[in-house]
C-alpha cells in the first residue's frame, strides 16, 4: 500500500449475525481490508444508513460480486492508504464516498472514483449524509428524469433523506415541487426545505392535489419508492410527456395499472438501482455531483437534513429509527 498511515490489522464492524430484525446487527471484530488497484483505504469516521441496510439485515438484498458482506453505502473519513493507481487522493485527505457495502466499520475500501472531497464545511458526520442520497436523485430525478426549470416534480417520501435531498435539489435548479408525507409535521419540514406544496397522503388524494398545484396539467417527473398501487395513481398524476423514475418498492412490487394512460399521455416508466452498478458509472456520477452540486454545498444552498446519530455500535437502534419512519432526513452512525 502506498503513503500508509500506521493502520491496525484489526478493525470494529457491525455485521448482520443472521438474517433478521435489528437486533441481529452485531459488533465484531475483522481484519482491515486492503486496497485494491485503483482503490483507497478510507478511516470512517462517520457511516449513513439508508434503506437497502434494512433489505440486506433482512436477508433481502445481498451484496453485489466482490463486495463487502457488511452493510453501509456511504461513509465519510480521511484516506488511511492508497492502492496502486490510486492518483488523485492522499493519505489525509477527507474524503465522503459512496461504497457497495462495508461502510459500519472502522475502515472500509473503496475506488478512488467513487470518493468526493469533503464539502467545504461540512462535518464528517454531514458529509456521511451526502453520497446514497445525492448519487440516488442526481442520477434518477435530472439524468434519467430529465427535471428540468420550469418543470414540476411530485416526489413521494418527501421527508425521507431522498425526499429532503429530491426537493432541494430540484428547487435549487428551478423545478416547482410536491412532495407527499405521511403527517402534519412531515409536510411542514418538506415545505420549509422549498416545497411548493405538500400533500399529507393519509389524509388527501396526491393525484388531485398534484393537478389543483399545476392548473391540472400534473408532474412532469414522479420519483417513486413505494410502487404497489402508486404506479396508476402516478400515471393518473403525470403531465404529457410526464417521466416517473422508480427507485424502490416499498409498497409492493407487483402493480395494477392502465397501460393505456402510458400510452396516451406518451408517459415514460423508468427505474433503477445504484448499489450493483459498476464502479465506472458510479465514478460517471460522482464527477457529475462535484461539478453540478458541490458548489451548492459549498454555499449551504443545499444540505443534507440530519435526523438523529446513533454510536456504530447501537447500529440496532439506527435502524429502529429508519424502520419506525417517524425520521426526517438521514440518520447516521458515529464510528469515531
Amino acid at each position: 500500500m502506498a503513503g500508509a498511515q500506521t493502520i491496525p490489522a484489526k478493525m470494529t464492524a457491525v455485521a448482520i449475525s443472521q438474517p433478521g430484525g435489528p437486533m441481529v446487527l452485531k459488533p465484531e471484530k475483522r481484519d482491515v481490508p486492503q486496497p485494491g488497484p485503483g482503490e483507497i483505504l478510507i478511516r470512517v469516521h462517520a457511516a449513513g444508513v439508508n434503506r437497502p441496510d434494512l433489505l440486506q439485515r433482512k436477508g433481502a438484498y445481498p451484496p453485489p460480486p466482490g463486495a463487502s458482506d457488511l452493510p453501509g453505502l456511504e461513509v465519510a473519513g480521511e484516506v488511511a492508504a492508497l492502492g496502486e493507481g490510486a492518483a488523485r487522493w492522499r493519505v489525509g485527505d477527507q474524503v465522503c464516498a459512496l461504497t457497495p457495502g462495508g461502510g459500519y466499520a472502522e475502515y472500509v475500501t473503496v475506488h478512488g472514483s467513487n470518493a468526493l472531497p469533503l464539502p467545504p464545511g461540512f462535518t464528517l458526520t454531514e458529509a456521511a449524509a451526502v453520497p446514497e442520497t445525492f448519487f440516488t436523485v442526481w442520477h434518477n430525478v435530472f439524468e434519467r428524469g430529465g427535471l428540468k426549470e420550469g418543470e414540476t416534480l411530485l416526489v413521494h417520501g418527501g421527508s425521507s433523506g431522498i425526499g429532503t435531498t429530491a426537493i432541494q435539489l430540484a428547487k435549487a435548479f428551478g423545478a416547482r415541487v410536491v412532495a407527499t408525507a405521511g403527517s402534519a409535521e412531515k409536510c411542514e419540514a418538506c415545505v420549509k426545505l422549498g416545497a411548493d406544496r405538500a400533500v399529507n397522503y393519509r389524509e388527501e388524494d396526491f393525484v388531485r392535489a398534484v393537478k389543483d398545484a399545476t392548473d391540472g396539467r400534473g408532474a412532469n417527473v414522479i420519483l417513486d419508492m413505494v410502487g404497489g398501487d402508486y404506479v396508476s395513481r402516478n400515471y393518473d398524476a403525470a403531465a404529457m410527456e410526464g417521466r416517473v423514475v422508480q427507485i424502490a418498492t416499498m409498497g409492493g412490487a407487483m402493480a395494477n395499472a392502465d397501460i393505456s394512460k402510458l400510452m396516451v399521455k406518451r408517459l415514460v416508466h423508468t427505474g433503477s438501482t445504484l448499489r450493483p452498478r459498476t464502479v465506472e458509472f458510479k465514478g460517471a456520477v460522482a464527477a457529475a455531483l462535484e461539478a453540478q452540486i458541490w458548489p451548492l454545498l459549498a454555499t449551504r444552498r443545499v444540505a443534507p437534513v440530519m435526523d438523529m446519530i446513533f454510536p456504530l455500535k447501537e447500529a440496532w437502534r439506527a435502524h429502529e429509527r429508519l424502520e419506525e419512519g417517524e425520521h426526517v432526513g438521514k440518520i447516521v452512525l458515529d464510528v469515531g
